[in-house]
Parts: structure tokens; C-alpha cells; sequence
């Protein structure tokens, strides 16, 4: 059997295929440039760590490249929601609720989920029933979010924050450990074999043609070798002992002497990921307002013939990428442990770029989740791997661009082939 009739046979995209392959390529590369110190456990936990944020919002980016729009704002947006909850876990909770109350860093990530959507949703009501275009909108929104993120601390760093908010970031602490992470590897890992053949049992039911078992079975396996995998590594990296020693300082458990083998396990940024990735691709593939998207993107005006409301739809795609953008803000901020003027410069670029590259077509009507998430991995991977090597920030700029376009030349010469 060939290779090519193989992954007909398997269902799996091609391109998706391809995009995987030059993440491996990419790691490969710089782990030999490196000396062997990329393809490490802590520098792909970092790696997972990093690209948390941006690959939350790459999902909300996709529906809105879909139905043919940009959001160039994204960027000063997270900076201005980050400053919000600065102010408020820092200035005005400790006051009500009293210092290290956990309805400091739950209220904070309301606020900024809060915050987030309503500057979307009103940026997208313009857009939707003032009829001005997406990229003008935004890019207003871009100086005006980050002047306003300038304004609200006249220019001053927010520090420190709630130490239980910064385990949101992935720091100290702001992991699962072995044990929860094998419960989680374990239980997506069942519920991810669950979904594949849930999936054959619908199709064969409505009697559509269905993959052979093999094959099936092989995806599953393919599946699970991911996901188990995954967590083994995030495992293989120890918490430092310093860290260590303040974990079950706070905890309240006896200190060893000794030596002290803890595993970081999967940090919570990917975690809230993961969370964001499999409800996007739920909303995109199981309901009427994910159908709606995909039908406008297609074809905006049979759409607005057959009864959708394109205005009001407008609308709540910018809300949610602005809620999205808050949950990016909460992951950047708690990472950093604090808020400054720069938080999210150029994460616009960045999730624009990881979208593009995961397969979203900017003529509209086409894109995934999963392909967003693997274009912010492959993104992040090639700034980090370059500041790893060495390589001057102009340079890291010039190479991230040629990327971006060689990836849409590359994606109008896949359509164009397969008539896509």
C-alpha cells in the first residue's frame, strides 16, 4: 500500500501532516544548533508554557479570519485587561476581601474575561452595524487599548501580584505534579478514543462510509501515543528544589533534608488550553452558531439570504475573541507576575500569523482550531529557538516573516491543487 493511499485510508488531512512535520523539523534543527539543549523536558515545558497564551487567542482568530475580517487590536487589547486586573487584584480587592483571600484571583479573572468581551463585542458593533471595516476598527483599537493601558497606571509596572493568580502563568507552583497530570493524560486519553469511535458508530448509523477498523484503531492508537506522551515528558522535568521547598512550605508539609523528587507535570497554562481548544472545536464543528460562522465566511451574502444575521453574528465573534484575549491576558500576566506597558506588544502578529499558518484561509470560509494551536506551537518555537542559537531580534523578526508568507503561498498552492 502507498503512503499516500495509507492516509486516504487513515482520514488524516495532509496538511496537517505537513504541519506537524516541520515542527519536528524545527525542533530538530535547533536541538542540533543547541548542543541538545531544546529538545530537553524543561525547555518543551517552557515551550508549552509560553505558547499558552497566544494559542488561546489563534483560536477566537480563526472565526474571525473565517468570516473574512482581521482583528489587529488583540495585542494592546491584552495589555489593556492585564493592566485592569492589575489594578484590581493589587488597588481594590485586597481593600474588600482582605489580603490573599481567594476571591482575589477569581474575581481578577472575571473581571478580565469580563473586560475582554465588552471591548470586543463593542468593537465588533461597529464593525457589524456601523458598517466600518474590521481592519480600520482594530487598528484604531490598537492605539487606542494601548494608550489606554498607559493611562490607567500613568505608565507604572503593576507588581506583585496574588500569588495564587500567578499560578495561572505556569510558575512556581502553577503546575498539576505527576499524579493529576496522569489523570489527565489518562482521562483525555479515554475520552479522545471515546469520541473517535462515537464518531464511526454516527456515521455508520446514518449509513455513510465509514474507515476500516484498522484504521480506526490506528488513529486511536496514534491518539493516545500523543497525549500519554505528552505527559510523561512535562513528568520528566523536576520541580527545583528551591521551588520545591516553598510548594510544601505552603502546603503546610514537612521539609526534607534531602534531596526532593517532584515532577512540574503539566502546567496550568495548557491546561486552561486545552479547556479553550476542545470548547472552541465544539462550537465550530457542534453548533448552530459554529455553522453559522463557517456558512457567512463562506459565502457572507447567500448567508444573510438564508436568515442568519450577519450584524448580530458580527458581533459576538469580536465579543468572544475579546473574552478569549482576556483569558490570554490572565495566562500572560500571572507568567510574568506582573503587568507592564509592553505586555502583549506584537501578539497580534503573532496570532495572526499562528492562524495562517494552522490553515485558516484568509479569502474566509475555512479554518481549525486544532491547526491555530499547532501554528502558535510552531511560532513560539521558532522565536524561542532562535533567541536559544543567538540570533538578534531584527533577525528573529525577518525570519518570522518569511514564514508567514511562505505559509500562504504554501496553503493557495494546496487548495489550488486539491481544488479546495
Amino acid at each position: 500500500m502507498s503512503l499516500g493511499k495509507a492516509f486516504k485510508q487513515l482520514g488524516i488531512d495532509l496538511r496537517l501532516v505537513g504541519m506537524i512535520g516541520a515542527l519536528f523539523v524545527i525542533w530538530i534543527v535547533f536541538d542540533i544548533f543547541t548542543g541538545g539543549r531544546f529538545l530537553t523536558p524543561r525547555n518543551l515545558f517552557n515551550l508549552s508554557v509560553q505558547t499558552a497564551s497566544v494559542a488561546v487567542m489563534a483560536t477566537g482568530m480563526v472565526f474571525v479570519i473565517v468570516t473574512r475580517h482581521i482583528d489587529l487590536s488583540v495585542g494592546s487589547m491584552l495589555g489593556f485587561v492585564g493592566m485592569i486586573m492589575g489594578v484590581t487584584q493589587l488597588h481594590v480587592l485586597p481593600g474588600v476581601f482582605g489580603e490573599g483571600s481567594a476571591a482575589i484571583w477569581i474575581l481578577t479573572v472575571i473581571v478580565g474575561i469580563l473586560f475582554g468581551a465588552l471591548i470586543g463585542g463593542f468593537q465588533g458593533w461597529i464593525i457589524g452595524y456601523l458598517n466600518v471595516p474590521a481592519f480600520i476598527v482594530t487598528l484604531g483599537g490598537l492605539l487606542v487599548w494601548r494608550g489606554a493601558a498607559w493611562w490607567v497606571t500613568s505608565g507604572q509596572t503593576i507588581a506583585p501580584l496574588d500569588a495564587t493568580f500567578k499560578r495561572l502563568g505556569g510558575g512556581a507552583g502553577g503546575s498539576l505534579g505527576a499524579t493529576w497530570s496522569w489523570g489527565l493524560g489518562i482521562a483525555a486519553t479515554l475520552a479522545a478514543i471515546a469520541l473517535i469511535f462515537n464518531a464511526r458508530k454516527r456515521r455508520a448509523h446514518h449509513g455513510f462510509p465509514v474507515k476500516p477498523l484498522w484504521a480506526e484503531a490506528t488513529v486511536a492508537g496514534i491518539v493516545a501515543a500523543g497525549i500519554l506522551g505528552f505527559v510523561a515528558l512535562m513528568n520528566a522535568y523536576p520541580v527545583p528544589e528551591s521551588a520545591a521547598k516553598r510548594i510544601l512550605q505552603a502546603r503546610g508539609e514537612p521539609v526534607p533534608d534531602g534531596p526532593i523528587d517532584m515532577a512540574q507535570g503539566v502546567a496550568i497554562p495548557v491546561v486552561i488550553l486545552l479547556v479553550v481548544a476542545v470548547v472552541m472545536t465544539v462550537v465550530a464543528r457542534r453548533t448552530r452558531f459554529g455553522r453559522y460562522v463557517f456558512a457567512t465566511g463562506g459565502n457572507p451574502d447567500a448567508a444573510e439570504l438564508s436568515g442568519i444575521n450577519i450584524r448580530w453574528l458580527t458581533l459576538k465573534i469580536f465579543a468572544l475573541m475579546g473574552a478569549l484575549t482576556g483569558i490570554a491576558a490572565v495566562i500572560s500576566s500571572a507568567r510574568l507576575g506582573s503587568v507592564g506597558n509592553d505586555l502583549g506588544t506584537l501578539d497580534e502578529l503573532r496570532v495572526i500569523a499562528a492562524a495562517v499558518i494552522g490553515g485558516t484561509a484568509l479569502s474566509g470560509g475555512i479554518g481549525t482550531i486544532h491547526g491555530a494551536v499547532i501554528g502558535a506551537l510552531i511560532m513560539q518555537s521558532l522565536q524561542s529557538g532562535m533567541a536559544m542559537v543567538g540570533v538578534d531580534a531584527p533577525l528573529q523578526s525577518i525570519v518570522v516573516g518569511v514564514v508567514l508568507v511562505l505559509a500562504v503561498v504554501i496553503d493557495i498552492i494546496y487548495r489550488r491543487r486539491f481544488g479546495l
